[in-house]
Formats: C-alpha cells, sequence, structure tokens
C-alpha cells in the first residue's frame, strides 16, 4: 500500500511561527485552502514578511500538531 499524499497549508508569520494550519488529503481542496491564504494575506502582511506555504508529507506525524486535520 502507498504512502498516503497529505497537503499541508500554513500561514507563517515573519518569525516564522505558523499562524494557521490547515492539512487534509484531497489536493483539490488544499490548493483552494492555499489560494484562500494567499488572497487573506493583506499587502502589509506580505511586506513584513508573511507567506502562505503548501507542501506535502507523506505522514500525519509529519503535520505541525496545531494542524486542523480534514479527510483524516
Amino acid at each position: 500500500m502507498s504512502e498516503p499524499m497529505i497537503w499541508v497549508n500554513e500561514q507563517i508569520d515573519p518569525c516564522g511561527i505558523v499562524y494557521s494550519c490547515i492539512a487534509c488529503c484531497d489536493q483539490q481542496q488544499a490548493e483552494d485552502c492555499h489560494a484562500s491564504f494567499e488572497a487573506n494575506l493583506s499587502p502589509e502582511q506580505k511586506a513584513e514578511g508573511w507567506v502562505a506555504r503548501i507542501r506535502t508529507v507523506s505522514s500525519w506525524d509529519d503535520v505541525p500538531v496545531s494542524a486542523l486535520k480534514l479527510s483524516y
């Protein structure tokens, strides 16, 4: 059986702290979430260094503890 593909969306503040995080197994849902995270960052936040990041992991153990986990 293959490893699951888990999509992790994070909004990260200028200090590198994860402000919000959502993880799911559905790629389209993850891409929609990333677009929302990106759109919700104001120009001021982006200038300060806030970022929206999407990445994949193969285990729920690799998802940040604070994440909202969808499709678990």
